[in-house]
Order: C-alpha cells, then sequence, then structure tokens
C-alpha cells in the first residue's frame, strides 16, 4: 500500500510543478534567443534574460493598477468651472497583443467638467495604467475616456490617440513615420461639433 501512494504523491507535487511553469523564466528567454540563431551565452547576451523579464515586468505593470484608484476627484471650486480641460503630449508607450510590437506616440484629453476636476497627473498616469498592458490602440482609446466617463461623470470627454506602429513599419506594411490616430468622444462631445473642433484642433497642435 505504501508503494502505491508514492507515485500519487508524486503526481501531485508534478501536478504544483506545472502551475510554476507559467512563469516565463530567464531560462525561457535563453531557449527564445537560441531559437532566433543567437547563443544566449556571448558576453552581450549574457545578461539579457535577465534584463528582458524585468522590462516586461514594467511593460505590462498596467495589469496590477485599478485605474479607479489613480482618479482622485477634486471638488473644490470646481463647480463653477465647466469649460474645456484639455491636457495635451500625455506620452503612450505599449505593446501591441497581435505581435508584441511597441506602438508609441502622444494623447490627448479633453473632458467638461460637472462640479468634479482630477489632478493633470492623473491623466497621465490613467493612459500609462490602460497603456502598461497588451493592446490594440482602438481599445486603450476607449478604455480611458470610459474609466474618464465613470469616475468624474463630467459633461463630456475626449481622447485622441496618435501613434507609430512598429509591427507595421518595420514589416513594410505602412510608410514609416505614419500615425494611427484613434479617438473616442462621449457625452456633450458626440453631439457639440464645435467642442468637438476644438479638442481636435488642440490635439493636432505640437
Amino acid at each position: 500500500m505504501t508503494d502505491k501512494s508514492h507515485p500519487s504523491s508524486g503526481a501531485d507535487q508534478h501536478h504544483h510543478h506545472d502551475k510554476d511553469d507559467t512563469e516565463f523564466t530567464e531560462h525561457d528567454w535563453r531557449r527564445f534567443l537560441a531559437s532566433l540563431g543567437e547563443n544566449p551565452d556571448r558576453a552581450g547576451l549574457r545578461e539579457t534574460p535577465v534584463r528582458v523579464r524585468k522590462a516586461w515586468k514594467h511593460w505590462v505593470s498596467g495589469y496590477g493598477q485599478d485605474p479607479t484608484e489613480i482618479l482622485k476627484v477634486f471638488e473644490d471650486g470646481a463647480e463653477r468651472y465647466n469649460e474645456l480641460i484639455v491636457v495635451r503630449g500625455i506620452p503612450v508607450y505599449s505593446h501591441c497583443e497581435h505581435h508584441l510590437a511597441p506602438f508609441f506616440g502622444t494623447a490627448t484629453i479633453g473632458y467638461v467638467p460637472e462640479g468634479k476636476i482630477v489632478g493633470l497627473s492623473k491623466l497621465t498616469r490613467l493612459v500609462e495604467c490602460f497603456a502598461r498592458r497588451l493592446q490594440v490602440q482602438e481599445r486603450l482609446t476607449s478604455q480611458v475616456a470610459e474609466t474618464l466617463m465613470q469616475e468624474l461623470q463630467p459633461k463630456a470627454v475626449g481622447v485622441v490617440i496618435r501613434c507609430r506602429h512598429l509591427c507595421m513599419e518595420s514589416r513594410g506594411i505602412r510608410t514609416p513615420g505614419e500615425e494611427t490616430i484613434t479617438s473616442a468622444m462621449l457625452g456633450e462631445l458626440q453631439t457639440n461639433l464645435g467642442m468637438r473642433a476644438e479638442l481636435l484642433a488642440l490635439g493636432r497642435e505640437k
């Protein structure tokens, strides 16, 4: 009887080990480099698996962040302000979910408050939270806009993101330097064409 219990406990240990196998380790990055035809032991690549693992941890750190926690709302004095607030030139660094290739550019965010405003640096952090995940630009744009709409309950929210995509440029599908522009307009920005034109014009200015 005792002998029969050993394989069972061994199987349990093996099963537990399988769970750990979801972790992509330095060893896996070494295998990846070797699969490309490289020598993982050459001087320039010896530390690469450690560096790449750390880099990816940072690039997808948005999964561990709660966007609603980022948006600390102020109500002091904001109830009298009901014009368009625009922050432009917010850096966007993300990776596309189709090729794990970088796409990068800038975001412009505009909103018309309804008694609640948010610290301007929080808008940058909100973009980072969603950009540091595997993304498509259209979804990233919508997520930022919808989160602002939900948390601030403003009269209007507009988000415009302009990015270059390495998966396109480096494979010769698009002209190098070409930007993809996506926008999400919620609330009054859906119907107020003058306000929409103002936001888009501000987003275009360098």
